[in-house]
């Protein structure tokens, strides 16, 4: 964490201190279906206010278009936001800046926790417009910044405050950078291997060009390897493929090459004629899918590839699934890739760092999420951190 401040660094005993969480859970009919995010800001809103801070608890929630509104207000999130601080009570102010806001910080304890309004009811938060900027400071002598999943977006509450108050990294924001930097951060490029899969080369474009410079081996599944097999010739049947993309993939190839980069792609492939749960399956050589067959998950000899190359690392980056996770029997390869990664990790013989939408769902699935290293749930940010570009929100908290 050099470069950054974290909790460590500040006294915030008696100081209002502005939190910035990611409190956007799912939510059906009103009720909290997935309080991951909850449970991880709960850890710093915790440790604040038992130090005696006054927290206010400052996040985004869906994409209102006109202002205020109830299905987006965050209101409904004060009763899970207490259950994640053990009962602790959360007070809750109607807006996030001007009087109500300002009344409710007034009155708010040292040691107490104060959950404003939606900060994207006002468009002022994703514009970063500084008067908006000023409004949230004012109620503020220190800025936390905990929302490592919105880091790479410059709003207002992201990074627009680092100008105005004082700035540290959360616990969950340390987290995510510490483990992030120990995955790409310029070790043994020759021990680090990536695993990246998913559906299309050209949404993975950004991460592929960036990862072949960082890590030694590049493990490539999901349908997107269909368009790597076709561009070094191979037919694909009737899988999945971009093939205006091989020429993207060639150069990928080559790329990869000049900087000594290890390809990993299928050897074998698990096809069927349909697409639905128990369809009858069989495994073919990657070169030889037939016609009318498509390829919907690695073959156990690519499993026993990529384990190999999980194998000679000493860390593991992992963003995809290998195949069509959601439907058996084509779960098979990620779920044994999974497993292999846990197995590593839990012997001490691997650091596994995984995140994206699909990534945790796969990993679910697999039983592997708790024998990961790190599982991040940051999203686009996790996905930008891959493509190597800088986030504002990190950047912001640069000392």
């Amino acid at each position: 964490m050099a470069g950054f401040r974290t909790l460590d660094q500040v006294e915030v005993a008696g100081k209002r201190v502005l939190v910035r969480v990611d409190l956007n859970v799912p939510m059906k009919d009103g009720v909290v279906t997935d309080a991951t995010r909850i449970d991880r800001a709960a850890i710093t809103l915790a440790e604040l206010a038992d130090k005696g801070a006054k927290v206010i608890v400052l996040s985004h929630f869906g994409r209102p278009k006109n202002g205020p509104d109830s299905e987006n207000s965050l209101s409904r999130l004060v009763a899970p936001l207490s259950k994640a601080l053990g009962g602790r009570p959360v007070a809750f102010a109607e807006d996030c800046i001007g009087p109500k806001a300002d009344a409710a910080v007034t009155a708010l304890a040292p040691g107490g926790v104060l959950l404003l309004e939606n900060l994207r009811f006002h468009a002022g938060e994703e514009k970063n417009d500084p008067a908006f900027i000023a409004a949230l400071a004012q109620n503020g002598d220190l800025w936390v910044n905990d929302a490592f999943s919105a880091a790479h977006r410059a709003h207002a509450s992201t990074a627009g405050l680092a100008n105005k108050l004082p700035a540290a990294a959360g616990r969950l924001m340390q987290a995510e950078l510490d483990a992030l930097t120990k995955a790409l951060g310029g070790g043994d490029r020759a021990k680090t291997v990536a695993m990246v899969g998913g559906a299309k080369v050209s949404t993975k474009l950004d991460i592929l060009t960036n990862l072949v410079t960082r890590v030694g081996a590049l493990v490539i599944g999901g349908a997107m390897a269909n368009t790597f097999l076709y561009a070094q010739g191979h037919s694909v049947g009737a899988s999945l493929c971009e093939k205006d993309m091989a020429d993207t993939a060639k150069t990928i190839l080559e790329k990869a090459a000049a900087v000594g980069c290890k390809i990993v792609l299928p050897v074998d492939l698990t096809v069927s004629g349909e697409f639905k749960a128990g369809a009858e399956n069989s495994v073919v050589a990657a070169t030889e899918v037939p016609d009318g067959k498509m390829a919907l998950d690695i073959g156990p000899a690519s499993v026993a590839e990529a384990r190999k190359a999980f194998e000679a690392a000493s860390t593991l980056v992992w963003n995809g699934p290998a195949g069509a996770f959601e439907i058996p029997p084509f779960d098979a390869g990620t779920v044994a890739l999974a497993q292999a990664a846990a197995e590593l990790t839990q012997a001490g013989k691997l650091i596994s760092v995984a995140g994206g939408g699909d990534t945790v769902a796969a990993l679910a699935h697999a039983g592997a999420v708790e024998k990961f290293t790190y599982i991040s749930t940051a999203g686009g940010a996790f996905l930008e951190w891959l493509e190597g570009k800088t986030l504002p929100g990190v950047a912001a908290l640069a000392a």
